[in-house]
């Protein structure tokens, strides 16, 4: 079961409308994707980040695994490990790795006729969804829609928005937004923010005390991820949950957040931390430490090693991700009620639409 040289695609995707979150805009979405083939069986892998992931990936990663036993991914991750050095692992190096794991279980699971799930091992047969989106940008009735759709049309029972607007230059607008959202949802639905570490220390704690009062349960990056006394501070001083990782690039990483006590909860994303392979070790680490994980966007990316992991609180339904998912690939899953099931088809589910996709091609 030898690898071919695996043959890697860049997407951008315009966004349906502006969006920003607290401390970034953006009008588009690349997508990286990278295929990988034994005989006649192809797994298909991903992440999202700068079209210079394809090059890294193309000129540095792919011609590593031609020739390679496809089942043997645990040495595949290594070499490539290994292989960037010098080149520095946080960023593009890791979000090329992750592509590549992710394509290489798949593949695996395909070689075997399996569920992606089933080969992993499953915990449980759904996975619990929160619907995600909420940006800046967005005026009061594009927001009220959107958490509508979720709470009220599929039945998702906990939502995101986003906060921080302007670096925290706009405090009184992100508590209007955080009281016209629980208007919307009404009072059982879980409400979560996400301040993209846009506030400082003592700005996060006081907007915190006016969250709690709409019973808000999840601050996401109140704080800078890389301010660990900053999280441990927030998380100490408000009821509320304090959630970090999204930026984790390596295992050393989740080490350092979790001994620093920042979080309540663990986020990672197998799209930038090295794939399945690094995301099944950073869950054990979060495990050791009675620590449960949330899957950082890219939803179909995550919901097979979801499903496999005992310490999964739940994934992040985003509303970019989840667009183009579902505009890519076949099989894309059905949220409804809150919850995902991964354990159906072979691999993790999806088939690239290639032609249907074509025109956002860019290399």
């Amino acid at each position: 079961m030898k690898l071919r040289l695996p043959v890697i695609s860049v997407y951008t995707v315009p966004t349906d409308a502006p969006e920003a979150d607290g401390t970034l805009a953006w009008n588009a979405t690349t997508v990286v994707l990278a295929e990988v083939t034994s005989g006649d069986t192809t797994g298909t892998g991903w992440t999202y980040g700068p079209a210079a992931i394809g090059d890294f990936l193309r000129d540095h990663l792919a011609p590593l695994l031609e020739g390679r036993n496809a089942l043997d991914i645990p040495a595949a991750h290594d070499v490539m490990s290994r292989a960037i050095r010098n080149a520095g692992r946080p960023g593009v190096a890791a979000c090329a790795i992750s592509a590549l794991d992710i394509a290489l279980w798949d593949l695996k699971a395909r070689l075997l006729e399996l569920p992606l799930a089933r080969l992993l091992g499953a915990c449980r047969e759904r996975v619990p969804v929160y619907g995600s989106g909420g940006f800046t940008t967005y005026h009061d009735k594009h927001l009220a829609a959107q958490l509508n759709g979720w709470v009220h049309g599929q039945h998702i029972p906990r939502v995101k928005i986003k906060i921080g607007e302007d670096w925290g230059h706009s405090v009184q607008r992100d508590v209007a937004r955080v009281e016209a959202a629980r208007q919307v949802i009404g009072p059982e639905a879980e409400l979560y923010v996400d301040a993209n570490g846009a506030y400082n220390r003592k700005q996060a704690v006081r907007v915190g005390r006016a969250l709690d009062e709409q019973g808000v349960g999840w601050f996401e990056e109140p704080v800078s991820s890389d301010d660990l006394p900053g999280l441990r501070l927030v998380r100490d001083t408000l009821g509320c949950d304090v959630t970090a990782g999204e930026y984790g690039y390596d295992l050393p990483y989740f080490a350092r957040m979790i001994d620093a006590g920042a979080v309540d909860c663990l986020q990672v994303d197998a799209t930038r931390c090295g794939g399945i392979t690094e995301f099944l070790r950073a869950a054990a680490l979060a495990q050791a430490h009675g620590l449960e994980v949330s899957a950082h966007c890219a939803p179909h990316a995550h919901a097979a090693v979801a499903a496999a992991i005992p310490n999964l609180r739940h994934i992040e339904w985003f509303h970019d991700h989840v667009r183009m998912e579902d505009m890519f690939f076949t099989g894309a899953l059905d949220p409804k009620g809150g919850t995902v099931a991964p354990t159906r088809g072979m691999g993790h589910g999806l088939t690239l639409r290639a032609l249907e996709v074509e025109e956002y091609q860019v290399a």
